[in-house]
């Protein structure tokens, strides 16, 4: 492992930091701790500059290289925000807020990028700038649209931007990638069915929004099924049916919600419209009336192809070429650095977590000796994209 003296002489100090993240989780936007702890961080680094309150709660930090002969700038973002989950790990550094946890990572997340400042800052050894993103509300906040409406690219222009996640199940020290699209759109869905209540007995002087609700989910899984290629990938999932208050009572109204997810844009298209068909039409047959709210949350995450080779290149000078995988798994899981790669060319490499619970999983825990892979392969990134011209 291509380790530098410094990042071994810090590794105590950016564990620390992580378990102090773990054990004080915030959520959302809503990171007054989080993001005055990475601010002060990034400070007592030595950065050139630090900006808070981006995108309501997120953090930029700026760090020029030795030279700039090149004029170019890349970005590295990480995400801070945790999770409205019960810690069940039993750790020392097990979360001290309940109902809240760090279940994905993003501790970890930030320690490695705070790692990849310290270093940066110290040796400058690059040509051009480095623009460290830490953004609030990657879990279902969409923090990264957050903080572009906010200017950040516009405040801080980036010629390219990378992302980086741990991944459970892969090796610690190994590194997976793939170009293209790589995780899932992320839409919401809210239906209402309005039918005419009355008495349980008497199902004839009522409209059952039962049976609507029974077609509609039985409809609603045929759109994968019988309106998509066979080679395309999608969800749609109803996760949620509120409907009654008594045994004897036929009810008024009925609520479902659920997500779609999908890996092209063309089939988000059709299957939002497929739904909104599905819900007037067989609503009617019934003789009741439905509503449907369809939300688009976040983009399908697609890496560039170039810039998932760049990744790639630099993870292997990291963990050498047999430990860097390109070719990666998609997942209909979804990751709002989508809005990024959406504004900017790079992409997003995982990082091994072993042999851990599952992300979002209440025994799920960073794994603190992924810190100095990840902080080696920030640095080398920034190295290979911005070397120092002779």
């Amino acid at each position: 492992m291509a380790v530098e003296n410094w990042i071994s002489d810090r590794i105590t100090q950016l564990v620390d930091f992580r378990r102090d993240l773990h054990r004080n989780p915030e959520l959302l936007y809503d990171l007054p701790r989080t993001a005055a702890r990475v601010a002060e961080a990034l400070r007592e680094a030595g950065v050139d500059e630090v900006h808070e309150g981006i995108g309501r709660t997120g953090v930029v930090a700026v760090i020029r290289g030795r030279s700039n002969r090149s004029g170019r700038t890349i970005g590295l973002r990480s995400d801070m925000d945790a999770l409205p989950i019960v810690e069940a790990t039993g750790a020392d550094w097990a979360s001290e807020l309940p109902g809240k946890m760090h279940a994905c990572g993003h501790d970890g997340h930030t320690a490695m990028l705070l790692g990849a400042a310290i270093g940066l800052a110290q040796s400058r050894n690059f040509d051009g700038t480095v623009v460290l993103i830490f953004q609030p509300a990657e879990e279902g906040g969409a923090g990264a649209r957050a903080m572009i409406e906010d200017g950040l690219f516009q405040r801080f222009p980036v010629d390219e931007v990378y992302g980086m996640h741990n991944r459970p199940g892969l090796p610690v020290g190994e590194f997976t990638i793939a170009p293209g699209p790589i995780m899932g759109s992320v839409d919401m869905f809210d239906i209402e069915i309005t039918g005419k209540g009355g008495h349980a007995a008497m199902p004839e002087r009522s409209i059952d929004p039962m049976p609507v609700m029974a077609a509609l989910i039985q409809g609603l899984q045929s759109i994968v099924s019988r309106n998509l290629d066979p080679v395309d990938s999608a969800v749609v999932s109803v996760t949620r049916v509120q409907a009654g208050d008594a045994y004897n009572v036929i009810p008024q109204t009925l609520a479902l919600a659920g997500t779609v997810r999908t890996l092209r844009e063309e089939v988000r298209d059709l299957i939002e419209a497929r739904m909104g068909e599905m819900v007037q039409g067989i609503a009617a047959a019934y003789g009741a009336t439905a509503r449907l709210d369809y939300g688009r949350h976040y983009p399908v995450t697609v890496n560039h192809d170039a810039h998932t080779e760049y990744a790639a290149l630099a993870a292997e000078t990291v963990a050498g070429a047999g430990r860097v995988h390109r070719d990666m798994p998609q997942t209909l899981g979804g990751e709002d650095f989508s809005f990024m790669l959406n504004e900017v060319p790079g992409a997003m490499i995982n990082i091994g977590n072993g042999d851990s619970a599952g992300l979002h999983h209440p025994a799920y825990d960073f794994n603190d000796d992924a810190i100095a892979w990840g902080v080696s392969y920030w640095t080398a990134l920034v190295r290979s994209r911005l070397p120092l011209q002779e």
